[in-house]
């Protein structure tokens, strides 16, 4: 059974820097985008930034200049930092992965439970 597995949200000041870090665990085969989504409460699920397995990156504009995405794709981990976090960041954000596994051989998405980062003085 596959797993996405989000670690380090948290209470940030504004201004301040936080690193979202996803773990894919189970028997994959192959994954290719890693994106990072986010939600804020009474809005939709939005792209925060994404990443192919051949390192191409995309970001929404809220998040250009402001955050980097990366990934290792022989460990099946996606990392987001993200810097001069402002209060609109505040939201659940979450791992997401297109992947297909050693017993289904299509490729699916996957979600991680999501992070809460909060964005407050």
């Amino acid at each position: 059974q596959v797993q996405l597995v989000e670690s380090g949200g948290g209470l940030v000041q504004p201004g301040g820097s936080l690193r979202l870090s996803c773990a894919v665990s189970g028997s994959v085969f192959a994954i290719t985008t890693m994106d990072w989504y986010r939600q804020a409460p009474g809005k939709q699920r939005e792209l925060v930034a994404s990443i192919t397995s051949g390192g191409n990156t995309n970001y929404a504009d809220s998040a250009k200049g402001r955050c980097t995405i990366s990934r290792d794709n022989a460990k099946n981990t996606v990392t987001v930092q993200m810097n001069s976090l402002k209060p609109e960041d505040t939201a659940v954000y979450y791992c997401y992965a297109e992947l297909k596994t050693h017993a289904f051989r299509l490729f699916r998405d996957y979600w991680g439970q999501g992070t809460q980062v909060t964005i407050s003085s």
